[in-house]
């Protein structure tokens, strides 16, 4: 079942759930059902926003997170660049 990123209008929460790619998800109670979370301080009819993305909010961290990629210049070159 395809996975999908949801962001909360209200808290910027960003929660990843699984449905199948006819069901919508319009907000953060529907969300908190299917992610099995508390609603917590938002309310329940605050709007969601499907996020579009290629990979899963994990992957995306990961990639983020990816310390073995070359840090980039302002140029958008990689440090060492010849680009100055």
């Amino acid at each position: 079942m395809p996975r999908y990123d949801y962001t909360c209008a209200h808290n910027g929460r960003t929660i990843e759930v699984s449905h199948s790619m006819s069901e919508r998800v319009e907000c953060w109670g529907e969300l908190c059902d299917k992610a099995g979370i508390e609603l917590g301080d938002s309310p329940a009819d605050a709007p969601v926003f499907k996020e579009l993305s290629t990979g899963t909010l994990a992957e995306r961290s990961a990639r983020k997170n990816d310390f073995s990629l070359p840090p980039s210049c302002a140029c958008g070159h990689t440090h060492g660049c010849s680009g100055h």
